[in-house]
């Protein structure tokens, strides 16, 4: 098939792209902002270009029969600092493409997050789990993949949205903004303090990216569409035993320090995936233990919280 991937030269996307690039024609679109074009197959077909560029957009998925859009500001704290910027990435841009399939009547399989939620009731967290997010992300990927179930029922268009709890792995960057254990590794390497904001009691639902590739491959071809699906593992882990388990296998002797807690942060998140492996087959194959020592010597390679 002719797939388009927005975003397809970040950490998911690329990764994404490598997974169907032998069976498909994979074109990408991405600004390169944290992408690199050196995360990409030579095969593959790059359009350098934003997101918000409905005429670009337009074009590009009226070629494509599936679109995988996993382009977004996927930060807490810039959406938090400049919501207005981070809302026209994430759901108007994220509109313009819905309303691009519907014209050219292409599959939408779209990144929504685990900030929908908030503050869980109770954990594991269920999709039918009160959604009350705590940051102007959380609220973009709320409207995201509350539009992706409107264009289905409204308009028959078949999308797939997938809740992304703490996604990790190869090509994930430590920077200011990127995910906890690419940060950890980064100090953990230099042999910085290893920096918990909070008490480190807080608990996050790791999955490996490979996993993620896995659903949305999994969505790609499913029947059960206008549906929303968390993509985790459903085994919580807190971020102070993450920073002894990073410790541990960079044999590192980073000293353990705690700051202050971060505006729009959640205490607990851990998915329930019975609805993903019942409906999608979606089982996660990679268990942190597992995972985490294979990146210990790489680089890591933009966060998806």
């Amino acid at each position: 098939m002719n797939v388009l991937i927005t975003g397809g030269a970040g950490f998911v996307g690329s990764h994404l792209t490598d997974a169907l690039t032998a069976d498909h024609t994979v074109s990408v679109l991405d600004n390169f902002s944290s992408g690199s074009r050196k995360n990409l197959h030579p095969s593959t077909e790059v359009v350098k270009g934003d997101i918000r560029d409905e005429r670009r957009l337009d074009k590009l998925v009226r070629d494509a029969e599936v679109v995988f859009h996993q382009a977004a500001s996927v930060s807490v704290d810039r959406s938090i600092s400049n919501p207005t910027a981070s809302h026209a990435i994430n759901v108007d841009a994220t509109l313009s493409l819905l309303e691009a399939a519907r014209k050219h009547d292409a599959r939408c399989v779209l990144a929504s997050s685990a900030a929908i939620y908030g503050q869980p009731e109770e954990v594991p967290i269920s999709e039918t789990a009160s959604k009350s997010p705590e940051s102007p992300y959380g609220i973009e990927k709320l409207s995201v993949d509350q539009y992706a179930r409107v264009y289905n029922d409204l308009y028959g268009l078949p999308t797939v949205a997938l809740r992304y709890f703490n996604i990790y792995g190869p090509r994930q960057t430590a920077g200011d903004y990127s995910g906890v254990i690419s940060v950890f590794l980064g100090q953990a390497r230099n042999s910085d303090p290893i920096t918990i904001h909070g008490d480190g009691s807080q608990t996050r639902d790791f999955v490996h990216v490979s996993d993620v590739v896995r659903a949305n491959l999994l969505a790609m071809s499913t029947k059960n569409v206008g549906e929303a699906y968390n993509i985790a593992t459903g085994r919580p882990v807190t971020i102070e035993a993450l920073a002894r388990m990073v410790k541990r296998v960079t044999n590192s002797d980073s000293e353990i320090v705690h700051t202050t807690g971060r505006d729009g942060d959640i205490d607990e998140s851990c998915g329930n995936i019975e609805k993903a492996h019942r409906q999608l087959g979606y089982e996660p194959m990679i268990s942190l233990e597992d995972g985490l020592p294979t990146l210990v010597s790489r680089p890591s390679v933009s966060n998806v919280r």
